[in-house]
C-alpha cells in the first residue's frame, strides 16, 4: 500500500473509520476517498456499484456498519440483520467488480459462540450458538467473513477479515439506550456526578468479564495487517487481557471521579459471560497494543466532555 494509492474507508464517521483515516493521515497516506451516509447508501447496489465505478479505490477498509449495545441489538433486530448483511454485500462485491488491490473487512468478537472456549480463537467461528441478544448482528457479520472467503476462493480476491474485540475510544456512541457498556458507564458516571445523585445503576450482576481495546490501537493494527497480513484465515484484534463489568465500571467511576455508590440490577441481562480474545496470530505476525485501559477511559471522558461542550453550545 503505497502513499499515493486510493483507499476507501466505508464508515469513516464511525469510531472505527474515523481512527483508521486518523491513522492514514498520520502515516501520510494522500489519497484517502469517504463518502456520508447522505452522500452514499451503502444499503443501495447500483449507487454503491457508480461509486465504485468512478472511484477505483485500491483499497478498502470496510469499517460501516450499523451498530449498537444489548438494548439496540435485541430491539432492532431486523435492521441490525438486514442493513449490515446489504451493505458488507454491496461493497465487496463492487470491490471484487472493480479490482480492487485488497479490502479488509472489519467484524466482531460477537461472531463467536456464547459459550466457546476462552481465549476465544479463530477456529471457534461457527462451532456453537451464538448469543441471543445479538445473533442479528452477530450473523451479518458472519457472513461478511464468509463472503470474503468466497471472493478469494472463486475470484482470487486479496479479501481479508478481522475481528476486534470490545472498542472505546474517540467518535465513540453515548447514546443513553443504544451505546455500549463503556461509553454507557461514561455518559452514566459522569451525569450523575453533575446531578449530585448518591448511586449508578449498572445492568446484570457486574460478574461478566470483557475486553477492551482503543479504537486508535485498532486502526494501527488494521493498518499493520493491511501492510503485512494476506491471509484467508480471519484475524482477533485485542489485547489479551479482561476484566469484570464491576472492575470496568471502578475505574471508570474514578476517572470521571464520581464518589456516589454502584448498584447493579440483577434483574437485567448479563449477555456472554465471557469475550477474552486470543490474539497470539496477532502477536506472531509482530502486532501488540499499547494503549493501557485507564490511559484510554482518560482520553475516551475527554472526548465525551468536548461532544457534551458543543451539544450545549450548538
Amino acid at each position: 500500500m503505497k502513499l499515493t494509492d486510493k483507499i476507501y474507508i466505508a464508515g469513516h464517521r464511525g469510531m472505527v473509520g474515523g481512527a483508521i483515516k486518523r491513522r492514514l493521515e498520520t502515516l501520510g497516506y494522500q489519497h484517502i476517498i469517504t463518502r456520508s451516509s447522505a452522500e452514499l447508501d451503502l444499503r443501495n447496489q447500483a449507487s454503491v456499484n457508480a461509486f465504485f465505478a468512478a472511484e477505483k479505490p485500491d483499497y478498502v477498509f470496510l469499517a460501516a456498519a450499523k451498530v449498537g449495545g444489548i438494548h439496540a441489538n435485541n430491539t432492532y433486530r431486523a435492521e441490525f440483520l438486514y442493513d449490515n448483511l446489504i451493505m458488507e454485500a454491496n461493497i465487496i462485491h463492487a470491490a471484487w467488480q472493480q479490482q480492487v488491490t485488497k479490502l479488509m473487512f472489519l467484524g466482531s468478537s460477537c461472531i463467536y459462540p456464547k459459550l466457546a472456549p476462552q481465549p476465544l480463537q479463530e477456529s471457534s467461528l461457527l462451532t456453537g450458538p451464538l448469543e441471543q441478544t445479538n445473533e442479528p448482528y452477530a450473523i451479518a457479520k458472519i457472513a461478511g467473513i464468509k463472503l470474503c472467503e468466497a471472493y478469494r476462493d472463486q475470484y482470487g480476491c486479496n479479501f481479508i477479515s478481522v475481528m476486534p474485540t470490545n472498542l472505546y475510544g474517540i467518535g465513540d456512541n453515548y447514546h443513553p439506550e443504544n451505546s455500549h457498556v463503556l461509553p454507557a458507564l461514561i455518559r452514566k458516571f459522569h451525569e450523575a456526578k453533575e446531578a449530585g445523585k448518591p448511586a449508578v445503576t449498572i445492568w446484570g450482576t457486574g460478574t461478566p468479564k470483557r475486553e477492551f481495546l482503543y479504537a486508535d490501537d485498532l486502526a494501527d493494527a488494521c493498518v499493520y495487517l493491511m501492510l503485512h497480513y494476506d491471509g484467508k484465515e480471519l484475524v482477533n484484534i485485542g489485547t489479551g487481557e479482561d476484566l469484570t463489568i464491576r472492575e470496568l465500571a471502578e475505574t471508570v467511576k474514578e476517572v470521571v471521579c464520581y464518589e456516589g455508590n454502584l448498584e447493579f440490577d440483577t434483574s437485567m441481562p448479563d449477555g456472554t459471560p465471557r469475550k477474552l480474545m486470543d490474539v497470539s496470530r496477532l502477536h506472531s505476525l509482530g502486532w501488540k497494543h499499547s494503549t493501557g485501559l485507564k490511559e484510554g477511559i482518560v482520553m475516551a471522558y475527554a472526548d465525551y466532555l468536548k461532544k457534551s461542550r458543543l451539544t450545549l453550545n450548538a
